[in-house]
């Protein structure tokens, strides 16, 4: 087994402290952080959320798998500069307007970040201008927004006109997910994606990037 393949196995372990030593010994021996990143770190978060999705493990497991790949993260992220060799692309995640349940959300996010995209979340009760401005700031490619309550959903639209409004529309990717939210409603106010679940979610950025 490679050393790559190691730290891949101690992400999914949890083991943060093995991810650690791991990751230094990666780098001592010459292995690029870009190929730690995404064949070490990253390519074991993916199995993460592969058994995930199949529910061979739950949230918690998730967590700690997270939290492990982070310990590698600390290590290899000052050395990547400007490289970003793994970023797969900048999403921009929130709860809508008026809308304060983050569980889901968060875990979207933690996937994500496990994925190797990179990540802002602008936590609950988020406004069309509050993610605006991380586009127009950040250049990212996906915004995701999460709602709970049928009466918030509504806004949602108005996100995604204020995407139409900047001319942003087709560059910049919308994604809805949450409790009331389907397919078809994802069609009406056209937005570019819907997912049910968060893996289900992790596996449409990929495919709208991809």
């Amino acid at each position: 087994m490679t050393i790559l393949e190691d730290i891949g196995l101690s992400v999914e372990r949890g083991d943060e402290t093995s991810v650690g030593e791991l990751t230094q010994k990666a780098l001592s021996e010459g292995i690029s952080p870009g190929e730690i990143l995404n064949k070490g770190l990253v390519a074991g978060m993916d199995v993460v959320g592969e058994r995930f999705k199949k529910n061979e493990i739950f949230i918690p497991e998730v967590l700690v798998s997270a939290r492990a790949m982070k310990e590698g993260m600390k290590i290899v992220k000052p050395l990547l500069g400007d490289e970003i060799a793994g970023s797969r692309g900048k999403v921009v995640i929130g709860t809508i307007k008026g809308d304060l349940h983050d569980i889901g959300k968060n875990i979207v996010g933690m996937l994500l970040e496990g994925a190797g995209f990179e990540v802002t979340d602008l936590g609950t009760d988020v406004t069309k201008e509050q993610f605006m401005e991380v586009v127009e700031k950040e250049g990212v490619d996906i915004i995701g927004m999460s709602a709970l309550l049928t009466t918030t959903m509504t806004y949602m639209k108005e996100v995604i006109q204020s995407v139409e409004d900047a001319n942003l529309k087709g560059k910049v990717k919308v994604i809805i997910g949450g409790a009331p939210i389907t397919q078809s409603y994802a069609e009406e106010i056209k937005a570019d994606g819907y997912a049910p679940d968060a893996a289900s979610a992790v596996d449409l950025v990929k495919s709208l990037l991809g």
